[in-house]
């Protein structure tokens, strides 16, 4: 049994500004639901289940992956889900949760704005004896009973991994980092990654960290406004950006665009979503790193389906990880899946697997590159 630890770093603060609309919310597609109502699906008549998605305006996964994956694997689990999405809004995200609550879920599972916010509707369900399922995001100080995720610290340390290969060994390379929310762990795990491996080259003084700033709710147009704060503050001067997801790195690229500098300082991304995926075609970014939802979903079923008959042992037998949760000090039985680093040479890796269409990335110039690395 492994034991990750989510260790909290402070001093992590965000800043305001620019506009940059993320065109991937509506190209993503993965198939296995239909879109209309509430969960996507007709009733299957099975067990009820409760699903919260945090949004839609920062990452295209919300909708076009998660949403119809878990719709079909729970349905497949003999569950009747109930797919909610609280559109980033935290007061929306506990009425969700009341609702779900009074209508007698068996099971819950939640995908956090924050962990205050998760930490408090988890209470709530656990009052009424309803298990509770923190999915991809563990909520620190919780009490949810089982936690699904990748190996989020996995995640960073790719991303360290990518910006190093595309960097390269250039002497005291200028760093930029701009990280994700405060309020999530995941961002803080994501931190601790990419620190694990860019520290090393910072203390060495091989790579000079010009600066780390976290961006409030993952919001992709701050985060093109505090880069380019930075970056203009550094005298134009940049050598690689360390971004924590694709929606973001969209916004960095915007910036180093209008500066002459996109596809000449290798970027880092997160979701392998068809607009990120495009930019790694394009050369405007260095690499993403692709988490199969699929199997996160499948393993939130399983530990729904079975948590909902009752059945602790068959959840147990599912979730044989844990993670330590400092702040409630506790253990929480987890399932911890294994993340990909994503560079142009294996875009098709993505495509193979039926997550994004060669065709949403394949066009304008890109489709001479997919045709050279065989993406059709």
């Amino acid at each position: 049994m492994r034991t990750r630890r989510a260790v909290v770093r402070a001093g992590m603060a965000a800043s305001l500004g620019m506009v940059l609309a993320l065109s991937a919310c509506g190209q993503n597609s993965a198939g296995g639901g239909d879109e209309a109502g509430g969960s996507g699906g007709q009733p299957s008549g099975g067990i009820k289940v409760g699903v919260i998605l945090p949004e839609t305006d920062t990452s295209a996964r919300w909708e076009g992956f998660d949403k119809p994956m878990l719709d079909k694997a729970m349905r497949a689990q003999g569950l009747d889900p109930d797919i909610q999405n609280a559109q980033g809004d935290e007061q929306k995200f506990s009425t969700l949760a009341d609702g779900m609550i009074s209508s007698g879920v068996k099971a819950l599972v939640i995908a956090s704005i924050s962990g205050d916010g998760g930490s408090s509707v988890a209470a709530k369900a656990k009052a009424q004896g309803i298990p509770v399922i923190d999915y991809d995001r563990l909520n620190l100080g919780g009490t949810s009973d089982y936690y699904v995720s990748f190996d989020n610290e996995k995640v960073g340390a790719l991303q360290g991994q990518g910006l190093v290969q595309g960097v390269g060994n250039k002497p005291g390379a200028q760093i930029i980092q701009i990280e994700g929310a405060p309020t999530d762990n995941n961002a803080t795990l994501y931190t601790n990654g990419q620190l694990s491996v860019l520290q090393p080259k910072y203390d060495s003084g091989a790579y000079k960290l010009v600066q780390n700033q976290a961006i409030d709710k993952w919001d992709n147009q701050v985060a093109g406004t505090t880069f380019e704060q930075i970056l203009t503050g550094n005298g134009g001067k940049v050598d690689g950006v360390a971004v924590a997801n694709d929606g973001m790195a969209g916004s960095v690229v915007t910036v180093l665009s209008k500066y002459g500098l996109n596809g000449k300082v290798p970027v880092t991304g997160q979701d392998a979503t068809a607009d990120g995926l495009a930019a790694i075609l394009r050369g405007d970014m260095y690499m993403t790193v692709f988490k199969p939802i699929q199997e996160e979903a499948d393993a939130a079923a399983k530990l729904a389906g079975a948590l909902a008959k009752g059945d602790t042992a068959a959840a147990d037998a599912v979730a044989t990880q844990t993670v330590a949760d400092p702040k409630g000090n506790r253990q929480v039985k987890s399932v911890l899946l294994q993340p990909q680093l994503i560079t142009k040479d294996n875009v098709k890796t993505v495509t193979d697997a039926g997550y994004i269409k060669a065709a949403e990335i394949c066009t304008g110039a890109n489709a001479a590159t997919c045709g050279q690395l065989g993406i059709k």
